[in-house]
């Protein structure tokens, strides 16, 4: 019987996105969509999830792309708005977990300036018997480091661990470390996998 649930939280937990910034910053999608693959991309935002200060990613970056400075800057000094509230079903499967008495930890690649910011705006974050914080750590998922650092500090058995992620990679990693993993696509769906492991 699995006894430990591991849970990234953007994309499963929480709803994080830049265009919900972004769509107010341009008035033309297309371009919106050009600068977020191109300027603010999801590697350069990473660096910042391994621990790169916000303000030297920004600075660096400025430097490359000067007419786009101020939408760069913004990455930075309005990032809460890139926040769109919890994934309800998601959060409503953690606390029937947790009023089960289950463990349950996180483990995010989130930087560690902003972190703060959502663990303070998502109460249930609170809740957790732990959370391993990528930018506090200065290892990213999908790197085994990260996973074996989480089993090491809250001496947990990978066997015993069900993982819950929406990105491929990690899930791929988690489960060559030995745990069960489940690639999120919904809350119905993570739902489903959890009532088949007999665990809801």
């Amino acid at each position: 019987m699995k006894k430990t649930i591991i849970f990234d939280f953007g994309g499963v937990l929480i709803n994080w996105d830049p265009r919900n910034l972004y769509r107010k910053l341009f008035a033309d999608e297309a371009e919106m969509e050009w600068f977020l693959a191109n300027v603010c991309t999801m590697d350069w935002n990473l660096r910042q999830d391994e621990g790169r200060p916000f303000a030297e990613a920004v600075q660096l970056l400025q430097k490359e792309h000067e007419n786009y400075a101020a939408h760069i800057e913004a990455y930075h000094t309005r990032w809460p708005e890139m926040l769109d509230g919890e994934i309800t079903g998601s959060v409503q499967i953690l606390n029937e977990l947790l009023a089960k008495d289950y463990t349950i930890y996180g483990l995010t690649n989130w930087s560690n300036e902003t972190f703060p910011l959502a663990f303070d705006q998502f109460v249930f974050l609170q809740t957790l018997h732990g959370i391993v914080v990528s930018g506090v750590e200065k290892l990213i998922k999908p790197n085994p480091a990260i996973f074996h650092l989480l089993l090491d500090r809250y001496n947990l058995q990978a066997p015993d661990c069900v993982f819950i992620d929406d990105n491929a990679l990690n899930i791929e990693s988690a489960q060559q470390l030995g745990l069960h993993a489940i690639h999120f696509k919904s809350p119905e769906l993570l739902r489903s996998e959890l009532e088949t492991l007999g665990i809801l």
